[in-house]
């Protein structure tokens, strides 16, 4: 059999020769084609539990917390093992199940678990991350805007990711989670007088709650007039700090106390833990997409690679998109799928 196939081979050199170049564009084009992963995902089937609380101390994190979040999640089935993590305002608890447990079957067991925990009443019910793994983290951009004129620019910055790019690029197939690092969030802030409380006779719950009570829109039901309804709705919710200036907390003989009267109102930005610079030439912001377990990290990245084309176009002038990181980059083929 070996002889008839070198006889054969020599007597038609040609054929043979040109089969082997088929084989070896055939070979490349499949090569162009293959979608291979930078760093292969080989994170264990994984569940993060996350918990907010913005004044309490890691003590007390871990005590009123963490641990009663630990309690709840032990003897689950395929459980392998729970870790924690407490510190100022965070609590985290990442649950690890034995490989090859679906992953939204142990989301079920957790939240069914998370039911049954008992926390203080001022604290959120903790919620759990993203379907995502520890390599999920398949793509980085920068907003970066020159020349940089304080904080107001990286409010602006935070906004137009945190309501303009952010929703974009979270509606991509694909995608777990978009984050936000850096800039500043803004706050429309109610800076309380001490002194003047006093003078007015007043409280600091009572400012908090004309506040809460005077910043809402309600519906009020509809208006009949022959064969058309009109509906009723009352508008109340502010959208400036003039507003909140002119909020009345009471009055005291007849003369309203407002907002403006025991308090400084002005646009401000949540307290931050962090930065991100670029180039050394200032501060950005930067974001974070995440994809969903078992999904193609090259699809998914080139995915949000057009997305975040389309979104340049929607942006200020003076606003840049960067991509800094992304996958496809790394690895052997950068084709577009």
């Amino acid at each position: 059999m070996l002889e008839r196939i070198i006889s054969w081979s020599l007597a038609n050199r040609l054929a043979v020769l040109a089969g082997a170049a088929l084989w070896v564009v055939a070979g490349l084009l499949a090569l162009r084609a293959l979608n291979i992963d930078a760093f292969p995902d080989t994170t264990p089937v994984q569940v993060q539990v996350n918990a907010y609380a913005s004044s309490l101390v890691p003590e007390e994190i871990e005590r009123q917390i963490t641990f009663p979040i630990e309690l709840a999640m032990s003897g689950m089935p395929g459980l392998a093992e729970i870790r924690s993590l407490s510190m100022f305002g965070l609590s985290q608890v990442v649950v690890t199940f034995a490989d090859g447990t679906d992953i939204y079957f142990a989301r079920q067991l957790i939240n069914e678990r998370l039911a049954s925990v008992e926390l203080p009443p001022e604290i959120e019910r903790p919620k759990m991350g993203p379907v995502s793994t520890g390599l999920g983290e398949v793509f980085h951009y920068l907003l970066v805007k020159q020349p940089l004129e304080g904080e107001q620019d990286l409010i602006r910055l935070r906004i137009a990711q945190d309501w303009q790019v952010k929703p974009a690029l979270r509606a991509t197939r694909g995608a777990a989670e978009v984050n936000s690092w850096g800039g500043y969030e803004k706050q429309y802030q109610v800076r309380i007088d001490p002194n003047m409380i006093i003078k007015y006779s007043l409280t600091f719950d009572e400012v908090v709650k004309a506040v809460e009570e005077n910043n809402r829109n309600v519906g009020a039901g509809n208006v009949r007039e022959g064969t058309r309804s009109v509906l009723v709705q009352g508008l109340g919710r502010t959208t400036n700090v003039d507003q909140i200036k002119g909020i009345v907390i009471t009055a005291r003989h007849g003369v309203p106390i407002r907002v403006a009267d025991v308090a400084e109102v002005a646009i401000g930005s949540e307290i931050r833990r962090g930065a991100v610079t670029a180039d050394g030439k200032g501060e950005v912001v930067m974001g974070l997409g995440f994809m969903l377990m078992g999904e193609n990290t090259h699809q998914v990245t080139w995915a949000m690679k057009d997305r975040l084309e389309e979104i340049k176009t929607t942006l200020p002038a003076n606003v840049k998109i960067e991509t800094v990181y992304d996958p496809p980059s790394l690895s052997i083929t950068s084709s577009k799928p």
